[in-house]
């Protein structure tokens, strides 16, 4: 699978945020809390290690949801002529529910849209989200949902961590007044942050959950387009997205099994 990756500086800008803001929790949680009031107990080695797995985590799904084809539908080698596209002599759709692209002027399969910032159209494309300068569509869903849960994890840490450092009675902090002010500028930072993050990455992963389990893509949402397939189970609808191998599988960012099958783009002549 080739990497593909999208020039578009909004989306520059937003995986800089994302990165800064990641690598600045990890700042304050490592310096500013666990060295501060856990620096002599294993507890303080063993929260910056959890809590750095967790980065890593987040890292990497962040990256195969950024670097990965989302379903881009190849162009064909012969672009559809619309002048005789509805006389005798002109293009015939590969299938009967296969849809015209204006745009891309090809056929393209069910339920793939047009994205007009990666200028391909995306099977089962769910939208085109800055943070991932990417596409969320049907090979990098698993990914972009594995990214919102990491950050959802991480900022509740991070707050579960503050609140702790703040409750606990610590004998062995600094009593340096500069030190002390220093870490809880830091630490109402982080809350601010992680409540923030928190809330947004929530609010997006209840609209994934939801247009999974509906089988209705947000574009499909929005096209009035509505799920006109037979109900499935909602395992089955996880699995098409996060694979059909092991459900632990579907936590970590690599290959889970061969996802449900689509047909291969069809070579069709003009």
């Amino acid at each position: 699978m080739m990497p593909v990756f999208q020039k578009d500086p909004c989306g520059f800008f937003c995986i800089f945020m994302t990165y800064g803001a990641v690598l600045y929790a990890d700042y304050v949680v490592v310096r500013w809390i666990v060295m501060q009031t856990m620096s002599t107990t294993l507890w303080g080695s063993l929260h910056v290690l959890l809590f750095n797995i967790i980065i890593f985590m987040l890292f990497m799904s962040h990256a195969r949801a950024v670097f990965s084809d989302p379903g881009i539908v190849p162009l064909p080698k012969h672009r559809i002529d619309f002048s005789d596209s509805h006389s005798e002599g002109g293009s015939i759709a590969p299938k009967e529910d296969w849809t015209i692209c204006t745009r891309c002027e090809m056929y393209r399969p069910p339920r793939a849209h047009h994205c007009r910032i990666c200028k391909h159209c995306i099977r089962r494309m769910d939208h085109h989200c800055p943070w991932i300068n990417n596409c969320v569509g049907e090979k990098n869903q698993k990914y972009f949902i594995q990214f919102l849960v990491y950050v959802g994890l991480l900022s509740a840490y991070a707050i579960a961590l503050v609140a702790w450092s703040w409750y606990s009675e610590c004998e062995d902090c600094p009593k340096d007044i500069r030190l002390k002010q220093s870490r809880i500028l830091h630490s109402i930072l982080l809350i601010m942050e992680s409540v923030l993050f928190g809330m947004f990455v929530i609010a997006i992963a209840c609209d994934q959950f939801e247009a999974i389990f509906t089988d209705e893509t947000l574009v499909e949402q929005a096209k009035k387009q509505g799920p006109f397939r037979p109900r499935k189970p909602r395992l089955a609808l996880l699995a098409e997205v996060c694979g059909r191998g092991h459900p632990i599988m579907w936590f970590f960012p690599c290959h889970s099994g061969d996802k449900f099958a689509v047909e291969p783009l069809m070579n069709y002549n003009v």
